[in-house]
């Protein structure tokens, strides 16, 4: 596997200080950048793909929290931080690991491991999430397992995403990111094609002249950053009449 590379975001030079000492010792761990200044580390993170951000979570102008809603699709997270209260809401941006400051190197490095052991599934796909049947959402409190089958679509709203179900009267609420339902789900069967919108691809009843989906009550614009991925969908899934 070649090594992963990373950017280390924290508004303390002294913790970037000593995250930097950390790379550096370890082992097919590469830095692209540090910064003190999360818009400058957000405008880099977009522009260079990092595999994985190290991350503080207080911060001026934009917190952690909030920029961790807005990385590319391939960037994991691992948090620093010195307040244990923020480590439910790493859960909820998929976060790979929350490292309590001061961090440890033995803690580091665990993290470290975590994630490569996280892009060598990824890469090999031997992920058994394609076989899952069922998933866990958190509504009303409660775990509910829901029937990936029974999905129509997901709609994001904020900091919640909202389960379209075929056996739901209501859509089931629960507290994620569409990020994280958009890893959750298995892409052979769904695909995103609005930033606040995942789609059942077999649910698809329809679509017209203007590219708009027509599935469950919901008629979906699909605009142009997410034409090429339902495109290639839609070629892959047609007849194409020969002449």
């Amino acid at each position: 596997m070649r090594p992963l590379t990373c950017i280390i975001v924290d508004d303390e030079p002294l913790a970037v200080r000593l995250l930097v000492s950390y790379v550096e010792k370890t082992p097919d761990l590469t830095l692209l950048a540090s910064y003190t200044d999360s818009i400058n580390a957000l405008n880099a993170v977009k522009e260079q793909k990092p595999d994985l951000l190290f991350l503080d979570i207080q911060m001026p102008n934009m917190d952690g929290m909030e920029l961790a809603h807005s990385l590319p699709e391939q960037t994991r997270v691992v948090f620093t931080t010195a307040f244990k209260e923020y480590a439910f809401e790493s859960y909820e941006v998929s976060a790979l690991d929350f490292l309590l400051k001061p961090v440890r190197y033995n803690k580091f490095l665990a993290a470290v491991e975590k994630a490569r052991k996280w892009f060598m599934g990824k890469q090999s796909e031997n992920s058994s999430l394609p076989n899952v049947t069922t998933v866990f959402i958190r509504v009303d409190g409660e775990w509910r397992n829901i029937s990936i089958d029974k999905i129509i679509y997901v709609n994001g709203m904020k900091d919640y995403v909202l389960f379209y179900m075929d056996d739901e009267p209501k859509p089931l609420i629960t507290h994620l990111t569409m990020k994280a339902v958009e890893e959750m789900l298995p892409r052979e069967n769904f695909l995103r094609v609005h930033r606040s919108y995942i789609v059942a691809i077999d649910k698809i009843r329809k679509v017209d002249r203007n590219d708009c989906i027509y599935i469950g009550k919901e008629i979906i614009h699909v605009p142009d950053g997410y034409q090429e991925a339902f495109r290639n969908l839609i070629s892959t899934r047609s007849f194409i009449a020969s002449t």
